[in-house]
């Protein structure tokens, strides 16, 4: 039997059971894909990430995988990861620089909170597919399109409040992307939720590559490059955000659930 270790981090927030939870493995070289499927299913938390040591860099290479899918980019389970090497692994840098499917992630710790740099993503105005409409239930003020849909509305209660049909919304083909619902919030710049059809977890607690396109967005919006976000999922989660033309930052902290081992078949 072969050991991996594993972590089991809460991410966008200073507190357990809140904000969102990550699966953390660290590895020694990669197993085949299939393997990490399964073990990501296997743990059934929104994500879970991987990372092996980039040889004679420094650097990390680093995965995530839903319980379905490999996915392109990540943001709470970067965030978990950088914080298992920075309390856990002894890595000494304030630095941690991660090469990934969306390019090289740099990721800075500045006291309790870790910061992500990202690219930015942003929208496009796009008439929002009848489907989504119908399942959302509620008609926005304006819809949006990058890797996902944004729905747009007019106020922080709506997205607290709205209850999609997920049986209509299962209709929807969006792999790998999902759906936002996004309002001007009360006690943050701005609130969000997000939504991905036909995935084994439907609404996914804090969404940081949903970011990438709230950022831009509203920044745009509102004329300022800081911000603060708040996702309304019931498990919540805080992010601070900043503008930074084609790169995003994203910061939040964290709080290690569990550590432990897989045993594996060599």
């Amino acid at each position: 039997m072969k050991r991996v270790k594993l972590f089991q981090v809460d991410a966008f927030t200073n507190t357990l059971f809140r904000g969102n939870p990550a699966a953390v493995c660290v590895l020694e070289k990669w197993p085949s894909h299939d393997v990490l499927q399964k073990i990501a299913s296997e743990n059934f938390l929104p994500e879970t990430a991987f990372f092996v040591p980039a040889k004679d860099t420094g650097h990390f290479e680093l995965r995530w995988f839903t319980p379905d899918i490999e996915m392109d980019l990540c943001g709470h389970a970067t965030l978990a990861s950088a914080h298992v090497l920075f309390n856990h692994l002894d890595f000494t840098q304030n630095t941690i620089t991660f090469h990934s499917a969306s390019g090289p992630l740099v990721v800075t710790k500045n006291g309790s909170r870790i910061t992500l740099n990202f690219p930015s993503r942003m929208p496009v105005k796009a008439e929002l597919p009848e489907l989504i409409a119908r399942g959302l239930g509620k008609k926005p003020m304006e819809a949006w399109k990058s890797r996902d849909y944004i729905a747009v509305y007019e106020h922080e209660d709506v997205i607290r409040d709205l209850a999609p049909d997920r049986s209509i919304l299962d209709q929807v083909n969006l792999d790998p992307g999902g759906i936002i619902i996004t309002a001007k919030g009360t006690d943050a710049d701005f609130v969000s939720r997000f939504f991905t059809p036909q995935a084994s977890i439907f609404e996914d607690p804090v969404t940081g590559s949903a970011h990438c396109s709230l950022i831009p967005l509203w920044a745009q919006k509102l004329g300022k490059k800081e911000l603060t976000a708040l996702q309304l999922s019931k498990r919540q989660g805080k992010l601070w955000c900043e503008d930074r033309g084609d790169r995003v930052l994203i910061s939040g902290e964290a709080k290690t659930y569990l550590e432990g081992f897989i045993e594996l078949n060599a």
